[in-house]
């Protein structure tokens, strides 16, 4: 899911199950997946629909914020 679209639905009211996790491609990276409803799940993606990864959790803090997520749960 695109950081706009995330803003999007977070004004609209959505309430998104947010997971921070390892990425498992590259475990010094964090990668952000966000759960909804049915089962559906999305990974946090840039304009190329690449998946974003974070060199750490205080990277990645503040750009959660700004998506407008207060609540994470961080896997590890």
């Amino acid at each position: 899911m695109k950081r706009a679209d995330v803003k999007r639905r977070t004004a609209e009211g959505v309430l998104f199950d947010t997971q921070i996790m390892v990425n498992p491609a590259n475990t010094t990276q964090w990668i952000v997946l966000f759960k909804k409803e049915a089962g559906r799940s999305f990974f946090l993606v840039d304009e190329d629909e690449q998946v974003q990864t974070f060199a750490s959790l205080d990277a990645l803090m503040p750009e959660l914020r700004t998506l407008g997520i207060k609540r994470v749960e961080v896997q590890l």
